[in-house]
């Protein structure tokens, strides 16, 4: 399942016996850390998810709570010492919000309509796609027919279109994301379990017989997971983009719970005025998590994938 390591150990030993009595999981974490960019971006994903954990202890203001908020610290650039007494260092946004706590509590909002859409599109993704391989026959061909259909559209259009016809909401928006990426599972997970499918130990496991869900259960979908754990990745920071991309057109989530898109949107009418800070901070963070779960998902899939090489 886990590339060898392509290199020997600085004491010159074999790969063979530099990797001796290391389990797998070890050996993974031993590759993962000899590239420096997937270890800088590793870091960065998580100094990020801690930073929107604890953002309740770190904002100096809570950007929910309207009695904090004043009108006469509305736009002011960074830097700005508001009524309340402290700094903006980041300035503040069209409502006297203080633009560093809205990204803190932005960035919690945007990570869990990733997470949580990704997770349910893993998980229906893979249950469609392993049940397709499993089956076979007609009931393959339709769902798969239906999942090709769906590929051939863009994420964003029916994301949009979903998101329009259900409206505003946390979980309009989740369903949204799922119907837009679940097919990318489905997609991975039967290839996947179509070839485990025509394996020997699947033929064996038939034949004592065991039950179908211990079959795929058991066998099939563990041995499907590595290219899934790559694709849920990708699909985790896309989630995040397309929850952004559709906050900024309108159709996403509602304005009290503002994410990282909902900033960007309240700041692009500010941009040709100078207010330059309400949408390009908010948006500069948005691309740096983006990247830096690209860059992991990239070096997860190198070392998952025998056929690819450094």
């Amino acid at each position: 399942m886990f590339r060898r390591w392509s290199k020997e150990r600085s004491e010159g030993k074999p790969v063979e016996q530099a990797s001796h009595g290391q389990s797998p999981f070890a050996r993974f974490i031993a590759e993962f850390a000899e590239n420096k960019v997937a270890m800088v971006a590793l870091l960065v994903v998580l100094a990020i998810v801690l930073v929107a954990v604890f953002a309740p202890l770190i904002a100096p203001q809570n950007p929910y709570d309207l009695g904090q908020l004043t009108l006469r610290d509305a736009r002011k650039p960074p830097g700005f010492v508001g009524t309340a007494g402290y700094t903006h260092w980041l300035g503040t946004d069209a409502q006297g919000r203080d633009l560093l706590s809205a990204i803190l509590y932005g960035l919690r909002i945007s990570l869990q309509m990733g997470l949580l859409a990704g997770s349910i599109a893993l998980v229906l993704g893979s249950v469609v796609g392993t049940t397709a391989a499993y089956v076979g026959g007609w009931v393959e061909s339709v769902i798969m027919r239906v999942i090709d259909l769906q590929l051939s559209f863009p994420a964003v259009l029916l994301a949009f279109v979903i998101a329009a016809v259900l409206g505003q909401g946390v979980w309009q928006l989740v369903i949204a994301l799922v119907a837009a990426q679940y097919a990318y599972f489905a997609r991975t997970a039967h290839g996947a379990a179509s070839a485990e499918r025509r394996k020997d130990y699947i033929e064996a496991s038939l034949s004592v017989p065991l039950s179908t869900a211990r079959v795929v259960l058991r066998h099939i979908l563990p041995n499907s997971l590595p290219p899934l754990i790559v694709v849920a990745t990708v699909q985790i920071a896309s989630a995040i983009s397309l929850e952004a991309t559709l906050s900024f057109l309108g159709v996403g989530l509602p304005p009290t719970e503002p994410s990282l898109g909902m900033l960007i949107s309240n700041g692009f009418q500010y941009m040709l005025s100078g207010r330059y800070w309400i949408s390009i901070y908010p948006g500069v963070i948005l691309i740096v998590l983006i990247t830096a779960i690209n860059l992991v998902g990239d070096q997860v899939r190198d070392q998952l994938n025998p056929r690819l090489k450094r």
